[in-house]
């Protein structure tokens, strides 16, 4: 084993020893930690012996440090100071504490409904009440304080202050079931819970089923309070709006918030984000939309999920200095006027909500020349609402793809559109994704490639400094979602040449009928083109000529649409095969949608089912030319 140089090894010992005060770790516990023996760390202080390579290495470890920087004969604090600075000055809480103090009497938050507004200096005052009251009632570092609540400035409240005492804060789905709730505080566990007074009865029955019951229980607004639980109001009053007086330092790579998967396959999963997550995904915003201290932004999607806190949301604008519009419950001239009364300078939702906001424009006619983009997420952009909103709302249009694990991670900005609407667009330029082949019971290795032809399906996967790579306590899953550093999303998709990636459905929604592989957005897409067609949902039921039979579910606002209208409607498509064509409709009044928009294939697949049994579906037959169905 090769030894250090003669003159190595006497700038390693005079590292060494400095190192060693600095630290003010003695020689006999360096021993201890290395396993070296004390005589001979003391002669390599005094320069009388050359260590090895893996002796020096060992030595480098236990002092946080490298062999270069010791025999360099450098500083070895040099390296230790930076890290040291970047990693407790640039968390997330820290970021906002600067914009407070560079933008403190400009107007964060506005709540049109309270008519109340917040400047910076004013928010920071109420995000301190609460962090000193969760002080007081014993929340400590890594307590998780888990709120299910509206677009609120209370809800701002509860993502800031964990952050200034080191608990984690971990806004979770209002929508979801008391059982889902359950799931949620028996895998966090949390100290606090904080919830609206709207979702009293669901709130009361998880804590009931619950194994775990949470100490603090905060209900906000007015109403009946339930037994044991405090309202919010009374919970801060009195508190003290200076910093709190904790000795915590916030650490970049330290858990800051913990979100839940919005369910497109069922049972919530915990997503630990980290401050280096955070910082990274508003910095991300910021490039992209591009976002500053002189936007105003109304994120029109629950603030609970990722496209909602930070699309747009609370997260980048405050870290920006920007100024955050406060929208409790969506309706489209609502927010068309707020656009014009606050000078509104992006709006984001889900497709469906910035169609029924061009709808609303074309009746009612807004001015809308504050307007410096529409952000969509959660769902493909068609061409024909695309083109749309860039006549009636504005031109400047971006589309996101992404996931709770990782924010969105490929884009579409204005000078991508109309052109490539329907695709999920290129990679955020932090981001890597790729398209890998599928097979049968494994995973592809992240360089086993689908071909660039824009054909080929195969797995998109990400790699993004966006995720923390893991699920809270749940490794079976993990398992599934990450491999050798990279998301494995499950959705399907295909990319072409310019690596433009196009979502083709999940690969849990594939139908396979008569042996051909067929993904419900192609026949998705036809079926939403149809004039009368408000939104529709693809799956599969069991058939025993072809293995599986096409089912569509069609909402439709007109009532004269028939399923034979249908049915020569998608005989006369350029886009679907014989084989993809529904086989049987039904019309719904609804379908089941996450927060973020998209459709839980899963539950119209349980719907479709059913729906068999009981002899709901309705065979498809055209009218025109010859039934091949």
């Amino acid at each position: 084993m090769s030894n250090l140089s003669a003159t190595s090894a006497i700038i390693f010992g005079d590292s060494l020893k400095k190192r060693l005060e600095e630290k003010q770790m003695s020689m006999t516990n360096l021993a201890n930690q290395t396993g070296i023996t004390y005589n001979m760390i003391k002669k390599y202080c005094a320069g009388q012996a050359e260590p090895t390579v893996s002796y020096a290495s060992e030595i480098a470890k236990a002092l946080g440090t490298t062999v270069d920087y010791l025999i360099g004969g450098s500083d070895p604090g040099e390296k230790d100071m930076f890290r040291k600075v970047f990693e407790e000055n640039f968390s997330y809480i820290a970021g906002f504490m600067r914009v407070v103090r560079r933008y403190g009497n400009n107007t964060a938050m506005y709540d049109p409904v309270q008519n109340k507004s917040w400047t910076y200096y004013e928010l920071n005052a109420e995000a301190n009440r609460l962090a000193n009251a969760l002080l007081k009632s014993g929340v400590k570092k890594g307590d998780v304080v888990l709120y299910q609540l509206f677009n609120s400035a209370e809800f701002v409240f509860s993502y800031l202050s964990p952050q200034k005492i080191g608990a984690v804060t971990s806004p979770a789905n209002y929508n979801f079931s008391a059982g889902e709730t359950a799931i949620c505080f028996e895998s966090s566990r949390p100290k606090v819970y904080i919830y609206d007074v709207e979702i009293k009865d669901l709130a009361v029955k998880a804590i009931e089923i619950s194994k775990h019951k949470p100490d603090i229980i905060i209900m906000t607004g007015d109403g009946e309070l339930p037994a044991g639980h405090l309202r919010y109001n009374e919970y801060v009053e009195g508190c003290m709006e200076s910093e709190p007086d904790t000795e915590f330092v916030p650490h970049i790579y330290g858990e800051v918030m913990r979100l839940y998967t919005s369910g497109t396959t069922g049972r919530p999963k915990g997503v630990p984000l980290n401050n280096a997550n955070e910082v990274l995904t508003c910095h991300d915003i910021a490039m992209h939309f591009p976002l500053n201290a002189t936007d105003v932004t109304m994120n029109m999607t629950p603030w609970f999920h990722r496209g909602g806190i930070h699309s747009g949301g609370p997260a980048p604008t405050f870290f920006c200095g920007g100024k955050v519009i406060i929208l409790r419950a969506f309706l489209p001239q609502l927010c068309l006027k707020y656009t014009e009364e606050y000078g509104i300078t992006f709006l984001i939702g889900v497709p469906a909500v910035i169609k029924m906001l061009v709808r609303s424009q074309e009746r009612f006619g807004a001015d809308l020349s504050s307007l410096r983009g529409i952000v969509t997420m959660g769902a493909p952009f068609e061409r024909a609402d695309c083109i749309k909103v860039q006549n009636v709302l504005t031109p400047n249009v971006f589309n996101g793809y992404g996931t709770t694990e990782s924010f969105w991670n490929t884009f579409l900005r204005p000078y991508d559109l109309p052109e490539m609407s329907g695709s999920a667009g290129r990679a955020c330029t932090d981001d890597e994704v790729r398209v890998v082949k599928i097979y049968e019971g494994r995973k592809a290795e992240p360089d086993d490639l689908a071909l660039l032809d824009g054909t080929e399906v195969g797995e998109v996967i990400i790699r993004t400094p966006k995720s923390s790579y893991r699920y809270y306590q749940n490794s079976e899953e993990e398992a599934k979602k990450f491999y050798k550093g990279w998301i494995y999303t499950g959705d399907l998709g295909t990319w072409d040449a310019q690596q433009y990636i196009t979502i083709a459905g999940r690969k849990d929604d594939m139908l396979i009928s008569g042996g051909e592989n067929i993904y419900p957005p192609v026949i998705e897409e036809v079926l939403n083109a149809h004039p009368k067609v408000h939104l529709s949902a693809v799956t599969g039921v069991p058939d025993s000529a072809r293995g599986e039979a096409v089912v569509a579910y069609i909402i439709s606002d007109d009532e004269t649409l028939t399923v034979e209208e249908l049915a020569d409607f998608c005989l006369d498509s350029n886009m679907l095969s014989a084989y993809k064509r529904p086989r049987y409709y039904r019309f719904v009044k609804e379908l089941p949608m996450t927060a973020t928009g998209k459709l839980q294939h899963y539950l119209v697949k349980e719907m479709a089912a059913n729906d068999q049994e009981m002899g709901m579906l309705k065979l498809a037959v055209p009218t025109i030319g010859k039934s091949d169905v």
